[in-house]
């Protein structure tokens, strides 16, 4: 594993001893970055906050042991992807047989020796970042490099669900390139292609606020999620990238509203409800949208139905 690949690893250890924790700590500290947490509880709450790669979970733990522990990790879709390992000052079959039940990928004794637990912990890491580099290239449109319309849908659901419990506004825009059925047929395809990645490289280098994400929604769309985004945000956020894009100066000799490549946008934000949902939150933005275009194109629209 190269120095670069150890930086951007994150290890989670979950002791009730502190003693432990330093131990492993020091055995591991130039594999990663560690965090560390003393209950089971709080190693939960850890996990879902920072995402971690790999965690090293200890099994005899008051309040709730390491299998209970690992059994809630593994149920819930924000901690289900790390990777567990057991750390126990038991060594009997059945214990190693429970781990690998509860989830874990693999089982450390106590005395721990030092090789061995930088042996496994460096496997593990190498196989969870080679997996996260799977689903990455399998989450990603093949043409921009944005994330596509399947991994769109789950993250729009994930985070409808988190802005539901915390009932804070998520903000959407829904982005159409001006007449780029003209554009393909005067340039061509070649041509067409290359201005889809061009403001697909835009949108995402100009949206980079925590949590945002960009992606293909197909053809010459694309869709923005605008995380704790209310209307009015989110509406100045649709007329700047409107200017952003237009200021890129991409020739569109074949476009009805200028001589160059603009984009129309349709905005939406709701506070999450139980009268609501994702598919309203994307309906909505569709007829910004079409009202946009409606307009005249090159311009960004928030929709404001009441109720919605």
């Amino acid at each position: 594993m190269t120095q670069a690949i150890d930086d951007e690893c994150l290890i989670l250890i979950i002791d009730d001893s502190v003693a432990a924790i330093r131990m492993l700590s020091g055995m591991l500290k130039d594999l990663g970055q560690i965090i560390f947490a003393t209950s089971g509880e709080a190693g939960i709450q850890l996990a879902r906050e920072r995402k971690p790669h790999l965690i090293l979970l200890d099994v005899e733990m008051p309040s709730m042991d390491g299998y209970e522990v690992c059994r809630l990790l593994k149920i819930d879709a924000e901690t289900s992807g790390a990777s567990v390992i057991f750390v126990t000052g038991s060594s009997s079959m059945e214990s190693e047989v429970r781990a690998l039940e509860a989830g874990a990928v693999d089982f450390i004794t106590k005395p721990l020796n030092p090789p061995v637990v930088r042996a496994r912990v460096r496997t593990h890491l190498k196989l969870q970042l080679h997996a996260l580099a799977t689903i990455q290239l399998a989450n990603r449109d093949g043409l921009t490099g944005l994330y596509n319309r399947r991994y769109l849908d789950e993250i729009l659901e994930k985070e409808f669900q988190r802005h539901l419990r915390q009932g804070l506004p998520l903000g959407l825009a829904l982005i159409d390139i001006d007449h780029f059925k003209a554009y393909n047929d005067g340039y061509g395809h070649q041509e067409g292609d290359s201005c889809l990645r061009k403001v697909a490289t835009a949108l995402n280098t100009l949206t980079k606020r925590p949590g945002e994400i960009v992606a293909r929604y197909g053809g010459e769309e694309f869709v923005v999620v605008l995380p704790y985004t209310s209307i009015q945000d989110a509406g100045k956020y649709g007329d700047w990238i409107c200017e952003q894009i237009f200021y890129l100066n991409i020739e569109h000799n074949y476009s009805e509203c200028a001589k160059i490549v603009t984009i129309s946008v349709g905005i939406n934000s709701v506070i999450p409800n139980n009268r609501n949902s994702v598919q309203q939150l994307v309906k909505g933005a569709d007829e910004g949208l079409y009202l946009a275009k409606s307009a005249g194109r090159n311009r960004s629209v928030v929709y404001e139905k009441p109720g919605i």
